[in-house]
């Protein structure tokens, strides 16, 4: 592995190459005063004001929704990272995630919540002039007027620049006037304020805009009929020769497909973010219930399938927690360099996210993920009570299927974060080659036999060094073999994506207990090591079965048998007992009598 880059702050994509140590990243527990009394204020808020009447948002009661958005926005949960020149709290890139994260327990709330601080509101904030700031954010920041973003069209899913609404400049030259369709339009029917993305006249790229409800040719859809996310509006929206003034055309010319791209890398951090509080939620729901329900003359929870059930659970929230809050203290951290150099803070948090896009995508599928894995299981510890309406499981497992959907399918992200990773490697930005040139050159020696040290966590360091030579050694050999081809190869770019998401969250995890152990002690953090041992057990096993499928689709006699040795040497891991660390983790959470770490 290439450990010569120690005299700077790691860059996006770099773990795959460099060791990280435990004192470096962020995790939740440094979280300051300030950030634990404006997360403690919207749990307080979410509490009283969402949960005693999320069936009457479920059902769209009229104007409910955005009575509740206004209350947020006096409290400021609306403008955590909006200026506070322009009414916001002005707060870190990490408290926002935070916000993110305890709103993501209330459900379609969290959709409402997202699009509006999220893609409504961020391409005013990051793109808009001084004088489009000056007159939206003041009113976004307090929930006064309320925004949407409308990029997707009937025909252009993923393939968002292929959209098809026009702008027209009219003859005097003062408006564009805007013409199109826009489908899957999150806040639509209440919305103030449509961030809108059409191509002027002949233009190849998109161009977006600043388009205010009362500008006239605006109409709207009837609410969709939606598998879960039933309490957030989503509708279509249809521009007729809707006059947007020249002044509101947002950053520049054809400049809006980047404005896209760079508010989903933005999207998708805060949507892995936004599957922890609803994780947690769950788990307590779970947890509590297996205390409560007895079969057999004792309580479900006592049971060891149950037990696996809960601590699984547990690991997966866990290891998304901590992977967020590591990348997204390191975006905060790339923002805060830029802005040293004398570089404005808004494009110092652009620059920021983007130099960490593969950390994004692969907090977007981890955390999606987990959540649907967690309340699948939530429901079957539920038995035929969690296909009841009544009981909580229903609405969380319907609502948590659209994580994997929006800001990009997961299989999307897959692809793009294999791709981002071999761009940059191509580019020099990324030093790969060295560092893969090196495990060739292992695997033509023999296999390192020395003692493993004794020291904590220096078995999971080399497993998890291993692992990174496996990726490198799968991802190099496909690049060598398919070149440009390899872009065409979803399946494999899959294989090879499903290998880093496993090994970063791996990481991470580690790294939280190890951090925790070196502050607190060993014995005072032993739950949080077990996590990380089963975390990283389980990472194993995944690594070599989608690197086995990666190297059967694609490599041939000779080079497939000498990947395949390699693979085995790279995924060879000690034995671990993983049932009794599971009990012990679920025997904690059941005397806990919920999500308690």
């Amino acid at each position: 592995m290439d450990t010569t880059i120690t005299s700077r702050a790691i860059q996006g994509g770099e773990f795959l190459i460099r060791e990280t140590a435990a004192a470096d990243i962020f995790i939740p527990e440094e979280f300051s005063e300030e950030q634990q009394m404006m997360g403690d204020a919207c749990r307080q808020f979410i509490e009283a004001e969402i949960f005693p009447i999320i069936d009457r948002i479920d059902k769209m009661e009229e104007g409910l929704v955005p009575s509740i958005m206004e209350k947020a926005g006096e409290l400021g949960i609306l403008g955590v990272t909006v200026p506070e020149e322009y009414g916001g709290m002005g707060m870190s890139f990490n408290t926002s995630m935070l916000m993110a994260d305890i709103i993501g327990a209330t459900g379609a709330f969290s959709t409402t919540y997202g699009a509006h601080t999220g893609i409504g509101t961020l391409p005013i904030q990051y793109y808009g002039n001084e004088a489009q700031k000056e007159r939206y954010l003041p009113h976004l920041a307090t929930g006064e007027w309320k925004a949407c973003y409308c990029l997707t069209e009937p025909d252009s899913g993923s393939d968002a620049n292929s959209g098809k609404t026009k702008a027209v400049l009219n003859e005097a030259g003062t408006h564009y006037l805007i013409t199109g369709q826009k489908m899957w339009i999150s806040n639509a029917g209440f919305a103030d304020i449509f961030i809108v993305f059409a191509k002027i006249e002949d233009d190849k790229n998109l161009t977006a805009f600043i388009v205010e409800k009362d500008f006239g040719g605006i109409t709207l859809g009837d609410e969709e009929h939606k598998l879960g996310i039933k309490g957030s509006s989503t509708r279509q929206v249809f521009f007729e020769n809707c006059p947007v003034p020249v002044e509101n055309l947002l950053w520049e010319r054809q400049g809006g497909f980047k404005i896209a791209v760079n508010i989903l890398n933005i999207g998708r951090i805060k949507l892995g973010a936004g599957v922890i509080g609803g994780c947690k939620e769950v788990i307590s729901d779970s947890v509590r219930y297996s205390n409560e329900r007895k079969q057999f003359g004792v309580s479900i929870g006592s049971f060891g399938a149950i037990k696996h059930k809960l601590a699984e659970m547990a690991i997966k929230t866990y290891a998304t927690e901590t992977a967020c809050y590591r990348a997204g203290q390191n975006i905060e951290d790339q923002i805060k360099a830029l802005e040293a150099t004398g570089m404005d803070k808004q494009e110092a948090t652009l620059k920021g996210v983007e130099q960490f896009a593969i950390e994004c995508a692969i907090m977007k599928i981890h955390g999606s993920e987990s959540l649907d894995y967690i309340v699948d299981q939530g429901v079957q510890v539920y038995g035929g009570m969690g296909f009841s309406a009544d009981a909580p499981m229903e609405r969380a497992y319907r609502d948590a299927r659209i994580t994997r959907i929006y800001e990009g399918t997961n299989e999307i992200n897959r692809m793009l974060l294999v791709g981002m990773v071999m761009k940059r490697a191509l580019k020099g930005e990324l030093n790969l080659m060295g560092p893969a040139q090196a495990v060739q050159k292992e695997m033509m020696g023999l296999p390192d036999f020395s003692e493993p040290s004794t020291e904590l966590f220096a078995a999971e360091k080399k497993s998890l060094e291993n692992l990174k030579k496996g990726i490198l050694m799968v991802a190099g050999k496909a690049a060598m073999d398919l070149g440009p081809k390899l872009n065409d190869e979803q399946e494999l770019l899959m294989n090879i994506a499903d290998m880093m998401i496993e090994v970063y969250a791996a990481e991470s995890i580690m790294l939280r207990a190890e951090k925790l152990s070196l502050s607190q002690g060993e014995a005072a953090v032993r739950l949080p090591i077990l996590m990380a041992k089963v975390y990283l057990n389980d990472a194993v096993d995944k690594v070599w079965v989608a690197g086995k499928e990666a190297i059967a689709s694609f490599a041939k006699d000779d080079d497939q048998n000498i990947l395949i040795m390699g693979l085995k040497r790279f995924t060879k891991a000690p034995l671990v007992n993983v049932k009794d660390m599971r009990r012990e983790i679920a025997d904690y959470m059941l005397d806990a009598g919920k999500y308690p770490f």
